[in-house]
């Protein structure tokens, strides 16, 4: 394992988020707060408490994931994208680095800003709302574990893209409604029984069920069953990953 390969790569890639301190930090913050002056404050007074939780608590979990699950994805997918725009992509296969070294290099850089974003957005709930977390070990653990799936899903958009039409169309046409309908400012029994079956359909349901359930211990699904389809949901991302380095899949500008 070339760890210096690895700490090179992870480094750069952490700098990349200073440089861009606007876009990377305070835009998301700026974003989540808007979100609880608007759903909070305004449409929150006007909806009763959900199982018991306030509404602008009870949307914090679905808030984060909201910025873990874009923040994730954009950082991976750009990480990885622009070296094949710029051709050094050339430099780093050529380079005494394993492809698992790659992987561990870029997509960790993604988890941990995603991570650390989502732990100042958290921050920033309580200064809005009244936070509890009931279980933090399974708080961590879904932050984690979606913050890694989502790294390597936006490694697998960074490849597939050849242009920055394709690298922002999956994260804006499919993985922000998937978010939004996905039971981030509702609970799924306040649909209709035919709309709460077809809910099951989307993943990011299973995502934010089981991250809510680690606050306030309540979930719309079982939380063996949100951790189970996280896992399989990461098992599949590692599988593509693993198949792209194994066939060349356009890693190359």
């Amino acid at each position: 394992m070339n760890i210096h390969a690895i700490r090179a790569i992870y480094l750069f890639e952490m700098a990349r988020t200073k440089r861009t301190l606007l876009q990377s930090i305070v835009s998301p913050v700026i974003s989540t707060s808007l979100y609880f002056v608007v759903f909070g404050a305004a449409i929150g007074s006007r909806i009763p408490q959900i199982d018991g939780i306030g509404y602008g608590s009870f949307i914090v979990p679905g808030l984060v994931m909201l910025s873990l699950l874009t923040q994730s994805l954009s950082n991976a997918s750009f990480g990885i994208y622009f070296p094949k725009f710029t051709g050094t992509i050339y430099e780093l296969l050529s380079a005494p680095v394993s492809y698992v070294e790659i992987i561990l290099s870029y997509v960790g850089a993604a988890a941990t800003k995603s991570i650390l974003l989502g732990a100042i957005i958290l921050a920033t709930a309580g200064l809005f709302v009244p936070l509890h977390i009931e279980h933090p070990f399974w708080m961590i653990l879904f932050l984690l574990l979606t913050a890694v799936t989502f790294s390597l899903l936006g490694f697998i958009i960074g490849i597939w893209a050849d242009n920055f039409e394709k690298l922002q169309l999956v994260p804006l046409l499919i993985i922000t409604p998937l978010t939004f309908l996905g039971g981030s400012f509702y609970s799924l029994d306040m649909l209709p029984p035919f709309w709460q079956q077809v809910s099951l359909f989307n993943p990011v349901v299973y995502l934010i069920s089981g991250f809510r359930w680690s606050f306030y211990g309540i979930a719309d699904v079982a939380v063996g069953v949100s951790l189970g389809m996280t896992m399989l949901f990461l098992a599949v991302c590692v599988a593509v990953v693993a198949w792209i380095f194994k066939t060349g899949y356009r890693l190359k500008a």
